[in-house]
């Protein structure tokens, strides 16, 4: 017996002694998914610049872009580039019309749920003649931002108010820096 183990093994469970299931309460469902509040409009804020608008940008960036190719060589230049490119696409192609839904389990955007997890605050504000709801999210990249009705901002501002806190937060840096060269530039 000097080297023995102990191997025994625990008896069956008899039918009373097994867990029954069914005499438990069943689980509760889930919640079917509601619509609370929809509204179409744009898919992003749009402005459409005039010739002098273009002729201005296309001259800073020309100098700007010289400046970089003289201290860093050509690919800040081919970035500068690309950007520009971007910005005019985005000014001159004007967005479609899409569907936003508030429901009891988050936001929809283009049939693209946001569940209310992520949302911290939302508030209002307005850029380039068009209302926005900013929406402060903990995922990348920080905040929603979705273009609204003017008639709409009230029954908006209602529901939202039920799951998240309306409180407008400071400006960032960013924030500050974009509006200032969107001022400058128009």
């Amino acid at each position: 017996m000097p080297n023995q183990k102990n191997n025994q093994t625990p008896p069956p469970q008899t039918a009373q002694q097994a867990p029954v299931q069914s005499a438990q309460t069943p689980l509760p469902r889930p919640e079917p998914e509601k619509v609370l509040f929809s509204w179409r409009a744009p898919a992003r804020a749009f402005k459409k610049r005039e010739r002098e608008f273009w002729v201005r940008l296309v001259v800073i960036a020309s100098i700007f872009g010289f400046i970089l190719f003289i201290v860093e060589g050509a690919m800040p230049v081919v970035l500068l580039i690309a950007l520009v490119f971007l910005f005019y696409i985005l000014s001159t192609v004007e967005p479609e019309t899409i569907e936003y839904a508030i429901t009891n389990k988050g936001i929809k955007v283009a049939d693209r749920r946001n569940d209310w997890e992520i949302f911290t605050r939302f508030w209002f504000t307005k850029r380039l003649n068009t209302d926005l709801l900013i929406l402060e999210t903990l995922a990348i990249p920080g905040r929603l931002e979705l273009v609204i009705n003017e008639s709409d901002k009230e029954k908006t501002k209602k529901t939202l108010s039920l799951y998240i806190p309306e409180e407008e937060a400071a400006p960032t840096r960013m924030d500050k820096a974009s509006d200032w060269v969107s001022k400058k530039l128009s």
